[in-house]
């Protein structure tokens, strides 16, 4: 099917579903096929520009070159002009020999249509000019935008990772003190573990001491006792 502005104006492009924007192959499919129709009418444009230009000079015209049919106002202009310049010519060729001249003079004397044979061509530049104009700014904004969504994504990403780098140097802090805290109250058991035991020992140091000044005080007086016991026996 042949390619119209109607299309290009109202192509609608399927969005994607996992990021904003166009999908990118759909756009560059139909970015192809506005390219090769553009190409196509130009091509068809120059030609029958050209035939109208030998069709003025009196020239024969070449064999037309078959091409899809193109279904705009002014490729049928320009047919209808190309036809009606070529019925001119052949009316002229039949004419008799002795007035030659003639038909020349008609032809001459009716300048308006063929005045008005470069006002299509310069609509079908115009036409093609503003396809052009359309598909570049299409795939301009499709780019800026898939532009714009990478460096979202990839900004997006960088303050994530430095959240994440944050939040990790964050709890090392809290760990670290939280360390230190616990490694201060074990220092301090510790310490006065240590002191507890000390006491402990000067304690168990003294309580021997103690108990064993008290059993050789109670030994001395066993045998004080005992020497007496021995000496009022021996008395008697």
């Amino acid at each position: 099917m042949a390619l119209t502005p109607d299309d290009v104006v109202h192509k609608r492009f399927e969005t994607t579903r996992f990021r904003d924007g166009y999908d990118q192959d759909e756009v560059d499919d139909f970015l192809d096929e506005v390219v090769t129709e553009l190409r196509r009418l130009t091509e068809e444009n120059d030609a029958l520009r050209a035939e109208n230009a030998t069709l003025r000079s009196g020239g024969e015209v070449a064999a037309p070159v078959v091409q899809a049919p193109v279904d705009t106002a002014e490729l049928d202009s320009l047919r209808a002009e190309n036809e009606q310049l070529k019925q001119q010519l052949a009316e002229r060729d039949a004419a008799p020999a002795e007035a030659p001249a003639e038909p020349q003079q008609q032809q001459e004397e009716q300048p308006a249509p063929i005045a008005e044979v470069p006002a299509p061509a310069a609509a079908g530049s115009s036409e093609a000019n503003s396809l052009i104009a359309l598909a570049t700014r299409l795939h301009d904004e499709h780019v800026a935008a898939g532009e714009q969504r990478r460096d979202e994504l990839i900004a997006a990403a960088e303050a994530a990772a430095q959240q994440i780098e944050d939040d990790a140097q964050q709890r090392k802090v809290v760990l670290e003190q939280e360390f230190d805290d616990q490694k201060g109250k074990l220092e301090q058991q510790k310490t006065a573990l240590e002191a507890k035991i000390d006491e402990l020992k000067s304690f168990e140091r003294d309580y021997r001491l103690k108990l064993r000044g008290y059993i050789e005080s109670q030994l001395r007086d066993l045998d004080r006792s005992s020497s007496l016991a021995f000496g009022g026996q021996g008395g008697s």
